[in-house]
């Protein structure tokens, strides 16, 4: 397993339009581990992975990778070291599976020089982790969303990054899916020791796959940790704004939320 590259942020100020989404926020990224940020919508989530990826230029405050500043790195190097999935990526009309995790490959082509056979075998790596090589002709316009998800995980996946950055990769997906796919990033972090981080929505695939946990509340880092450290009745309720039950994962030794909703609070006061 390979040392990730260190990669935090400190004191960030980040928005949209001289709006203040994420606010002040000191981060640091388990290398080699699965981080998932959790926290309600809009809270700034999406945000602060933008920010991380260099999608978004901050307000104020810094983000650093192994010692450099990322506004410093040039584009092709940081593309080399940090691999981005965002939410709902746009398909190219008519391109299919293998071309488009092609495009994973660009950091490392030059002006002058196409795909070389490095290349394509990063390409066919990528496509049989993911177990889509019997997809690699078929036109990305007609895969269901588990294998468009699965495609494009796979083009990042072929960039062989030590980071990877997704936002919310299993949104659409049915739960039979979202494990999939959850199964197969933690299989890539194990094999590979790929950072990995992630925004998820769902709290309970959160707390089973992730190794660390950050929360995020109003666009500030409000806990971070192992899941048994952060998950708590009191922070779901800080959070989220909901009230439940924090029990053990009998499968996954994790924590696991039962809502409490208002007909069971009818019910139990009846």
């Amino acid at each position: 397993m390979s040392k990730a590259p260190v990669f935090q942020a400190s004191n960030l100020v980040a928005g949209y339009d001289k709006k203040i989404i994420v606010n002040g926020i000191d981060i640091v990224i388990p290398s080699n581990k699965i981080s998932v940020i959790i926290g309600a919508n809009a809270c700034g989530k999406s945000t602060l992975l933008k920010s991380l990826a260099r999608l978004i230029k901050p307000t104020s405050g810094e983000i650093v990778l192994d010692g450099k500043q990322i506004s410093q790195i040039p584009p092709k190097q940081l593309a080399q070291v940090l691999g981005l999935l965002p939410q709902s990526p746009v398909v190219p009309e008519g391109i299919v599976v293998s071309d488009l995790v092609a495009r994973g490959r660009f950091p490392y082509q030059s002006f002058l020089k196409g795909m070389e056979k490095k290349d394509y075998e990063a390409v066919e790596e990528a496509l049989e982790i993911m177990g889509i090589t019997d997809l690699a002709n078929r036109c990305v316009d007609e895969l269901s969303g588990g294998q468009r998800q699965r495609v494009w995980i796979a083009m990042a996946l072929a960039q062989q990054t030590d980071i990877l950055l997704l936002d919310e990769p299993t949104t659409y997906l049915d739960i039979a899916y979202q494990v999939e796919i959850l199964d197969l990033l933690t299989d890539l972090n194990r094999k590979r020791g790929t950072t990995i981080v992630m925004v998820l929505h769902d709290i309970n695939l959160s707390a089973r796959y992730a190794d660390y946990i950050f929360a995020v509340h109003k666009g500030s880092l409000v806990s971070q940790g192992t899941p048994k450290e952060v998950i708590s009745e009191e922070l779901i309720k800080q959070v989220f704004g909901l009230s439940c039950s924090v029990i053990n994962d009998p499968v996954s030794d994790s924590p696991f939320i039962i809502p409490k909703g208002r007909h069971y609070v009818k019910y139990q006061n009846s």
